[in-house]
């Protein structure tokens, strides 16, 4: 079978290494992909978000099995179309995939149902936002989301009525996030730890992935601006067995419930971004996809194949459980470009690759990168992540870091404390 892999981020990167595992490289495809895909798959200048161009492109190359990584794709329909054409895919449609890309259809399906998560109000103008601001409503600190897309970076934690009416302007205002801005949901803050929980699922059924944890904010110690990912752990050690049926019971299979009796069967990976407070797991996000850079270190450490399950969700059998896994420890460090989650250049040539993919059990998953002239150049704000397995994450951490210090590229930042909570944690 010929399976396309649509997406060329670090989450798409690992996903292609794995299916060209489990299928030979010459099977899989993946639309547009970036430098480091094209070493394991054949990548296709097609726009990941042009639902009619996939189509044709799966088409075209004889593709039986299509896995969507990306959010934009889902939520433009990519599903819909594909499955009207017969072709099967694994993700959800654009009506299921609208968990991720409104907030404010999230937390109304989740009052509605009863599904634990923050208090909250949703607004649509900056004025009425200013308004339940200046009230006793939330007090402070107090988040704040755009409604729609906004790649992870639409969320803004104020701790006071300054920073609060700041954010409104930026995302209202100014638009900053474009349409996504043109409504904001207002939260309560909740306090806890946050974990990362996925399931594989077929709307009724779902299988457990590895859980993980991320690193959102730019600098060490989460400090600096929020970005789509600045690194990962994975399992989470907040996520022993007792949580995860908690968030199963409580959170999973009440949400797949409630997306059926709405007429939204929901198929495909589920994210659920969570917060643990003294109560039990709480929503902060539902995402419609794996996460990135979640997706490089949970996908390593399965020790089944992948593809027969991700065919299981398209066809609606997924066989409930929990994915069989390595006893290892993952951690995974992002590299970015100097300036970001801000303005960043790109182009820049990269070196040390070889060196750091050659250490014993390192994988180095490129996301914004590009080849030219014979050479590996800097593409995009979030440009590789180097994960490394260990028996312990003071293991991990080490192996990862050292597969970190060869790679070089100007401008190159990243934070020195991925995984150190871990530690901590046990």
């Amino acid at each position: 079978m010929r399976v396309l892999v649509v997406g060329n981020g670090g989450r798409e990167h690992a996903i292609c290494a794995r299916l060209a595992r489990e299928l030979g490289a010459a099977q899989v495809v993946c639309a547009p992909g970036n430098a480091g895909i094209s070493s394991t798959a054949m990548c296709l200048p097609v726009d990941a978000s042009d639902p009619a161009a996939i189509q044709a492109l799966v088409e075209r190359e004889g593709v039986g099995f299509t896995v969507i990584g990306p959010e934009l794709p889902l939520t433009r329909g990519l599903v819909n179309r594909l499955e009207a054409a017969g072709h099967p895919a694994c993700g959800p449609t654009s009506e299921a995939a609208e968990l991720e890309s409104s907030k404010a259809f999230a937390k109304t399906l989740m009052a509605k149902y009863g599904i634990p998560t923050a208090r909250h109000a949703v607004v649509e103008s900056a004025e009425a936002a200013l308004s339940l601001l200046r009230s006793t409503e939330f007090g402070f600190p107090v988040v704040l989301k755009a409604d729609g897309l906004a790649a992870g970076k639409g969320v803004v934690v104020a701790e006071t009525q300054a920073e609060a009416e700041a954010a409104v302007q930026d995302m209202m205002v100014d638009r900053r996030f474009g349409a996504a801005g043109a409504r904001l949901v207002l939260e309560e803050f909740m306090r806890g730890r946050e974990a990362s929980f996925f399931v594989l699922t077929d709307g009724e059924r779902a299988r457990i992935l590895p859980s993980a944890e991320d690193h959102k904010r730019a600098f060490d110690g989460d400090q600096g601006p929020n970005t789509g990912g600045m690194g990962a752990f994975s399992p989470s050690p907040l996520i022993d067995d007792k949580m995860a049926g908690r968030v199963l019971d409580e959170i999973v299979f009440p949400t797949l419930r409630a997306m059926r009796v709405e007429g939204r069967r929901y198929r495909g990976f589920l994210y659920c971004g969570l917060m643990l407070t003294d109560t039990g797991p709480r929503v902060v996000e539902f995402n419609a996809r794996m996460g990135d850079p979640e997706t490089q270190v949970v996908l390593p450490a399965l020790d089944e194949p992948l593809l027969p399950h991700l065919l299981a969700a398209a066809r609606g059998f997924v066989e409930s459980g929990v994915f069989r896994t390595s006893s290892d420890r993952f951690v995974g460090v992002v590299l970015a470009s100097g300036g970001y989650p801000g303005r960043f250049d790109v182009g820049k040539i990269i070196t040390g690759l070889d060196v750091a993919a050659a250490r014993p059990g390192v994988s180095v998953f490129h996301a914004g990168t590009a080849l030219r002239d014979g050479q590996t150049v800097t593409a995009g704000g979030r440009v590789l992540t180097v994960v490394a397995p260990g028996a312990d994450f003071v293991e991990a951490r080490t192996r990862a870091y050292e597969a970190v210090a060869p790679v070089s590229f100007e401008g190159m930042h990243y934070r020195r404390d991925i995984g150190r909570r871990a530690q901590r944690q046990g």
